[in-house]
């Protein structure tokens, strides 16, 4: 699979168990905003494993991704209100 969110969608509905969900703000070690001299960084510590697998080929390591939920769709997960053109 090419597609990122094919992979992610396939791993979530076939093998929900052996997928890590980590939120990032637990491996945040440092960070700064965008500035004229530089921009924007953020350093995060994560398990050696997942090191070894970013600087690996490619074919021969994990797929690890970096999601973004939006703030209005978290609420709407919590909401027993369904919209028009909401799937539930």
């Amino acid at each position: 699979m090419k597609d990122p969110r094919e992979a992610l969608e396939y791993a979530l509905e076939k093998y929900p168990e052996r997928v890590e969900l980590i939120p990032i703000r637990e491996l945040v070690s440092d960070s700064a905003r965008q500035n004229p001299k530089r921009p924007a960084y953020v350093t995060l510590h994560v398990p050696d494993e997942v090191v070894k697998g970013l600087r690996g080929r490619q074919e021969d390591t994990d797929l690890v991704l970096l999601v973004v939920v939006p703030k209005e769709v978290l609420e709407r997960s919590e909401s027993l209100i369904v919209l028009p053109g909401e799937v539930r």
